[in-house]
């Protein structure tokens, strides 16, 4: 066996520019707090984790000032966006949290997990448990109820993130 020695300490852009080989679907993680919507859009989000519970996990920043506020909720939605929805990708995302859900009119469980109408696949969640991991905290969230579009649907089709940038993308 042949021992390979690399350098400890590996850089943050080599990192970035390395997992950006590893397309990643991007999901929206939403609730209602306090009557205002807030979300977070992960690229990190694993779907399976456990059938027995139903389990996911996604991986968020602990610099975060959203999911503070977010993992405060009772109850999660998650909407796993589809390519017709790139450009709400990108607003949903923006460090402007006010303008977050400007023109969107979320879907809102009486527990106030959200959810972004027209998404391809929804998933109705609360939080089972989370594990520091570096600068990232790992979320696992227990699935409570699903659903999902039909496939004969254009928009059915999962938006990718992929080399830094949204893939599959359509203008809408």
């Amino acid at each position: 066996m042949t021992t390979s020695a690399r350098a400890a300490a590996v850089s943050p852009d080599a990192l970035r520019e390395t997992f950006s080989h590893f397309p990643q679907g991007v999901a929206l993680i939403g609730a209602e707090v306090d009557g205002t919507p807030l979300g977070l859009v992960a690229s990190t989000v694993t779907a399976g984790v456990s059938l027995a519970p139903p389990l996911i996990s996604f991986a968020v920043q602990t610099s975060s000032s959203t999911w503070p506020l977010l993992r405060s909720a009772p109850a999660l939605g998650v909407s796993l966006l589809g390519t017709h929805q790139s450009l709400l990708a990108r607003q949903l995302a923006s460090k402007d949290r006010a303008s977050r859900f400007a023109g969107i009119d979320p879907e809102v469980t009486a527990d106030g997990a959200l959810t972004i109408p027209g998404s391809p696949a929804h998933l109705w969640t609360r939080i089972y448990n989370e594990v520091e991991a570096g600068d990232h905290t790992v979320a696992l969230l227990e699935i409570l109820d699903a659903d999902s579009a039909e496939d004969t649907d254009s928009g059915t089709e999962a938006l990718v993130f992929h080399r830094s940038e949204f893939k599959g993308t359509t203008v809408s």
